[in-house]
């Protein structure tokens, strides 16, 4: 007689020995190829969590070295990324996007002494366009935390090393080799606070950062405590080992489309599901 067993529904204990036998596996072993095999495994619930700059530094460096991508090009992309991550069957709660509105003040460059308007330049343009673009796609949600302007110029880390060694003097320095010093402030914060409210509450299954920062270490040991799978997509960056610890695994995804591979449509807050 021939059975027709539905989607998911185990195999007779007697059918899964005899195969057992015939594929030369032990039973659990079968019992979790057959489960792998049919996609029996129920959907999950998934969140991405992506810090911002960590993103575009390696974006930047991995995709757009030209820097020639503007906001709304790059806005697709991560979203691209994201969706990755969550695939055709598991369900999307929400990607967390943490960064900080670009600096708008008047400055003066301390080695040309020329003006500076930072609200005209080309990274406040791209970055704003960036941070409108993911206003708009659906279930995105901005957490922005603030920069604070320390009043003092750094020279870049490459000229610096070049300086301490004696292959340059500071009137080798040009106005390119110097940036205003300004740190980002709250973001690991509220990365923090994000992942313990998704696992304490249980609003999702997995969570998956964008980063590699062992800054995060308390908040992934906290989730997984609360049964939370927790993967991290280092964008191929080297991870700190003190990271690798607590995290059940590392996914890095790219931003383009696989021919073979399905990707959910990009939507807008203004389109129906």
């Amino acid at each position: 007689m021939q059975h027709n067993y539905a989607h998911g529904e185990a195999f007779p204990k007697a059918v899964v020995s005899r195969l057992s036998l015939i594929m030369g596996l032990p039973t659990l072993e079968l019992l979790f190829f057959i489960m792998i095999k049919d996609q029996s495994y129920p959907p999950i619930k998934i969140a991405i969590l992506i810090d911002g700059g960590f993103f575009l530094k390696r974006f930047n460096a991995l995709y757009n070295k030209e820097r020639n991508l503007t906001g709304p090009q790059v806005a697709d992309m991560l979203y691209t990324m994201a969706m990755k991550h969550v695939g055709n069957k598991n369900t999307l709660y929400r990607i967390f996007y943490y960064d900080c509105f670009p600096l708008d003040k008047k400055a003066h460059n301390p080695i040309s002494k020329k003006p500076i308007d930072f609200s005209k330049s080309d990274e406040y343009k791209f970055k704003m366009e960036l941070l409108e673009a993911l206003k708009k796609k659906r279930k995105v949600a901005l957490r922005m935390g603030t920069l604070k302007d320390n009043h003092n110029w750094k020279i870049n880390q490459s000229k610096l090393k070049d300086l301490l060694a004696g292959k340059i003097t500071l009137e080798d320095l040009t106005e390119k080799d110097v940036m205003l010093d300004v740190r980002q402030k709250g973001i690991d914060m509220k990365i923090g606070v994000d992942i313990a409210s998704l696992a304490l509450k249980k609003f999702v299954d997995q969570i998956v950062l964008f980063s590699g920062d062992s800054d995060f270490v308390p908040a992934s040991k906290l989730a997984r405590r609360e049964g939370i799978d927790f993967v991290l997509d280092s964008m191929k960056a080297n991870v700190e080992p003190q990271l690798f610890e607590h995290i059940d695994g590392i996914h890095n995804v790219t931003p383009y489309i696989d021919k073979t591979s399905k990707v959910k449509h990009t939507k807008t807050k203004n389109e129906h599901e």
